[in-house]
């Protein structure tokens, strides 16, 4: 707990030795930081730590914070991420704020200043910044960096120091432009979170009269603070996208986003634009209970299983699955930015999952539709490609021994380990299980955030090397390949070598082929897999779809074996 003797000897060693310095100096720090009262306060928390010991603190000055439920949904529950907010109070908010994100964030630290590490039982939440005598140190700074690359929450207080009062009330002073910095450094969304809260007056006099007595003064207001209560305006996350390359100086940006904070809980319009929230995770049990409810396919070496979801009605399976599939597809730059990609066809088409027994989660999804029974109960406009292609008679044909498959995602955390290869497992044993399906088709995308020639170089590429055999399909919105694009002319002829051109075109524009296409182009003999038609999906933030059909009975024997022999 606060020990004036210990804060003196760490951070005014000058003094020591002097007592007719020492002496007065202390006995004015005991009474301006309430010595006495806070450790009467420590007496009653003695071993509490982290958040146990915010919680507490928060408790003994019956101090509370509010918040919209809908807006405590625009935090991230996971992903690197750093949160600013104004600075009202200068103590207790900070600790409010620090409750409150870790609500949705157990990996949740706060940027401080060495002194509030003189606070023990907050080490573990605290990244403390030494502002003495300048710019904070390299080590202080990489901490704060490693933290966000590990995927950590970092709350920040630009000004530094807490609020003053200002013609238009009580506002931040200057900003520091250090969150920013350190947001861009690390690839970071900033999300901005208002505090409506304020100190007494006799504090706002002393700062008009003298800056540094209103600072010696803080720890009064604190308990000045007593059954008090912070709103708490919690915004939507500014994407990096948004500020990484705007055109404008570190100290304009800085300004706007001082704007853009201060403009929450108002009717005034955003300065930046934002993301809305994805969806929070489903409660384990009820999800592990749906999942094992399900039909199983089978199960990994590593101990995944592999199981058949059908809608019935309300399920934490589907809702899970479209928080996940959001999840996945942002973070490749396509997404639908709602709060879970979920739309009217999950709910007649079958979902493949992969399930992990171990941290009860979906490592991916498959969705899979019967043509026959689809068009059937809901006509063809029940396909979910039919929105997006015009199907010719020859193609109407194969319908009735054909699946549909589409929206399949791998949760980032799954990626690197055989997860897609793990659903194409399941895949086969369906099949296996239905001999009937001799087509698989649906739409692979490309995504818009690649380069426009990485774009064309696929289309070009893949388009040579398996293009249709027959018009089949038409797009709605073709795409259109660029004549005038650098791509390589692929030819057609010989896929090994002009695979490797593909690859080596691709890494040195930065981009890499789609584990998709690579999948798919794998599986059969010449002529199995046909990439019938290119076009774009405007609500799929415009990403590039492209029409693929596999004819099953040509699987290569690697293949077949693989994924269709008996298990």
């Amino acid at each position: 707990m606060l020990s004036v003797d210990k804060v003196v000897n760490d951070k005014l060693p000058l003094i020591k030795g002097k007592p007719w310095l020492e002496k007065p100096t202390t006995w004015v720090l005991r009474n301006l930081l309430h010595e006495e009262d806070i450790q009467k306060f420590g007496k009653s928390s003695p071993s509490l730590e982290g958040i146990d010991f915010v919680e507490h603190t928060l408790d003994y000055f019956n101090f509370t914070y509010s918040y919209s439920s809908q807006e405590l949904d625009n935090i991230p529950v996971s992903g690197r991420l750093v949160i600013i907010a104004n600075h009202p109070i200068g103590s207790l908010d900070g600790l409010a704020l620090l409750k409150l994100v870790s609500e949705m964030r157990s990996d949740v630290k706060i940027v401080a200043n060495e002194w509030l590490s003189a606070l023990e039982p907050l080490n573990s939440l605290l990244l403390p910044v030494n502002v003495f005598g300048g710019k904070p140190s390299r080590k202080d700074i990489r901490n704060i960096h490693n933290h966000l690359h590990d995927e950590g929450c970092v709350i920040l207080f630009p000004a530094g120091e807490v609020s003053r009062l200002r013609p238009n009330g009580v506002r931040d002073t200057h900003w520091q432009s250090g969150f920013l910095k350190i947001a861009k450094a690390t690839q970071s969304d900033i999300l901005p979170i208002r505090l409506d809260a304020h100190n007494s007056a006799w504090f706002y006099t002393a700062s008009m009269v003298y800056k540094p007595l209103a600072t010696m003064l803080l720890v009064k207001e604190m308990f000045r603070q007593q059954r008090k209560q912070v709103k708490c305006h919690i915004g939507q996350r500014i994407p990096v996208e948004a500020f990484l390359h705007q055109g404008l100086s570190v100290n304009q940006q800085v300004k706007l986003f001082k704007k853009h904070l201060y403009r929450l809980g108002t009717q005034k319009k955003s300065i930046f634009p934002t993301q809305t929230a994805i969806a929070r995770p489903e409660s384990r049990q009820p999800l592990k209970a749906a999942i094992e409810a399900c039909e199983l396919l089978g199960e990994t070496p590593c101990g995944k299983k592999i199981y058949l979801y059908e809608f019935s009605g309300s399920s934490p399976i589907l809702r899970e699955i479209g928080r996940l599939r959001e999840i996945a597809f942002r973070t490749v730059g396509e997404g639908t930015w709602r709060k879970r990609d979920l739309d009217e066809y999950d709910t007649w088409y079958m979902h493949l999952i992969l399930w992990d027994p171990d941290d009860l989660e979906i490592a991916g999804a498959y969705r899979l539709g019967d043509c026959k029974k689809i068009i059937e109960a809901h006509g063809q406009n029940g396909l979910y490609s039919d929105g997006f292609y015009e199907f010719s008679d020859a193609m109407k044909e194969l319908f009735p021994q054909s699946l549909e498959l589409g929206r399949s995602f791998v949760q980032p955390r799954y990626w690197g380990k055989r997860s897609l290869d793990y659903l194409w497992v399941g895949i086969g044993a369906l099949l296996r299980k239905h001999p009937n399906y001799r087509y698989l088709f649906g739409s692979v995308s490309i995504s818009n955030a690649l380069p426009k020639d990485a774009q064309a170089a696929l289309v070009k590429f893949y388009s040579s090397h398996f293009p249709p055999q027959t018009a089949m399909a038409r797009a709605n919105i073709p795409y259109r390949l660029n004549t005038d694009s650098t791509v390589p002319d692929f030819t057609g002829n010989n896929y090994a070598d002009e695979f490797v051109l593909l690859k080596s075109y691709m890494a040195n524009i930065g981009s890499a082929i789609p584990t998709l296409y690579k999948q798919y182009s794998e599986l059969c003999e010449p002529g199995g897999v046909q990439f019938l038609e290119f076009g774009v999906d405007p609500d799929f933030n415009h990403s590039i779809d492209g029409l693929v059909l596999v004819d099953t009975t040509k699987l290569s024997a690697k293949k077949r074996k693989r994924y269709l022999e008996t298990r």
